[in-house]
């Protein structure tokens, strides 16, 4: 979808053309091959594509958008790498309560984390390199009505001196794939370093090696329904802890910090209960502050599995009961199974070379139970141990 194509579907004719092309593609049963045979009677085929290009792309962002999606515009790089709108409010709302003003948003793509801060009643701009990116933002804002301004930009040529608080999202792909090293974001990792040292904050992935944060800055590591979204680094003007874990529900949120963390944890045999801390706990590094909250340990210094006789239910983590101990060799394994005619077989493994999909296959079960088995290490010695979710 080039940048004409879009205007076009923002102008009266093109607004039709996007509600007609929404309900054939529902009656055609989501066949983009006959809903566009069908259009093209009705329009020019180049905006055809673009209204069935929105139609297609506002189904796919439901996951992200909710009930938003319908009424957003979106292209297809843009919603992949957009935040879920969730996050980006749960983040807004923590910049909101600094009562910055001005937000500028450096690199806004289609404006997903733009429109979560205007949400949040802060007066929001947006700059991006790319001109289609940035009437995108523009449309999104005047889709649900909210204040802002977008322009095209390069975040390097910005002065940001009259806005309260910057917020950044580095590009981390190119046209060969993902970018891992630092030195190859947009912008790179030294204007980042230099951003932090004013009120800002820096969405990066989750993944950020911990000694390239400069001391008084936080990582927040977030995660939604169980899958790590992000970190996101907050200056020292914004910063509240080191470390934190947040963990996002549609209920609400939890999180953990290091003022949480006793620092330590004992390595103790296997308890009656097993819990899996979430993924933001462990890009955290905040494991040991779970295991103080269930009164527990850990099964392995270096494993992210925590024990315990007590059973509690705690946001930061998955928790199991713990059954009994099976067999870690295969052999005896698959004939344990068999004897307790396990046919559907969970298989959770950390610190153990196996890989569950071809094991479950090796097992080759045909029973009629089902089970959940956590294939681990306890104190350095390879364990099998059959649990229940609680």
């Amino acid at each position: 979808m080039d940048l004409d194509a879009f205007r076009r579907l923002l102008t009266p004719e093109g607004q039709r053309l996007l509600d007609r092309a929404g309900r054939v593609y529902a009656e055609q049963g989501g066949d983009p091959l006959r809903t566009a045979a069908a259009l093209r009677r009705e329009a020019p085929s180049d905006d055809v594509a673009a209204a069935l290009t929105q139609v297609e792309l506002r189904g796919r962002a439901v996951a992200k958008f909710g009930d938003l999606a319908p009424r957003l515009y979106f292209t297809p790089e843009g919603l992949e790498q957009s935040t879920r709108l969730r996050v980006a409010r749960h983040r807004a709302a923590r910049v909101a309560l600094a009562d910055p003003g001005a937000v500028l948003d450096l690199g806004c793509g289609i404006g997903g984390d733009l429109l979560a801060f205007a949400m949040a009643g802060l007066t929001a701009a947006g700059i991006d390199r790319d001109s289609l990116r940035v009437e995108v933002a523009r449309a999104n804002l005047a889709a649900l009505e909210l204040g802002g301004a977008v322009q095209e930009a390069a975040a390097e040529d910005v002065d940001t001196t009259a806005f309260g608080v910057v917020f950044a999202d580095p590009a981390r792909r190119t046209a060969a794939g993902r970018v891992f090293a630092v030195e190859g974001w947009s912008p790179p990792w030294p204007f980042i370093e230099q951003l932090l040292q004013r009120p800002s904050l820096v969405k990066v992935a989750p993944g950020i090696p911990h000694h390239l944060v400069a001391e008084g800055v936080e990582a927040e590591f977030v995660s939604d329904e169980g899958d790590v979204k992000e970190a996101v680094l907050w200056s020292p003007a914004l910063a509240t802890v080191r470390r934190r874990a947040t963990v996002l529900r549609p209920t609400g949120l939890a999180t953990l910090t290091d003022e949480d963390d006793p620092g330590g944890a004992p390595v103790r045999p296997v308890g009656r209960f097993l819990y899996e801390p979430d993924g933001a706990v462990i890009r955290a590094g905040l494991v040991t502050a779970v295991a103080a909250g269930v009164g527990g340990g850990l099964l392995d210094e270096h494993i992210a599995y925590v024990t315990s006789d007590e059973a509690f239910s705690t946001p930061f983590a998955r928790s199991y009961e713990v059954l009994e101990e099976l067999p870690f060799k295969e052999k005896a394994l698959k004939a344990a199974l068999r004897e307790r005619r396990i046919g559907r077989l969970t298989i959770k493994k950390r610190g153990v070379d196996v890989v569950p999909e071809l094991l479950r296959k090796r097992l080759a079960l045909s029973g009629t139970e089902e089970a959940t088995l956590v294939m681990t290490r306890v104190d350095g010695k390879g364990t099998a141990l059959s649990v229940r979710p609680l």
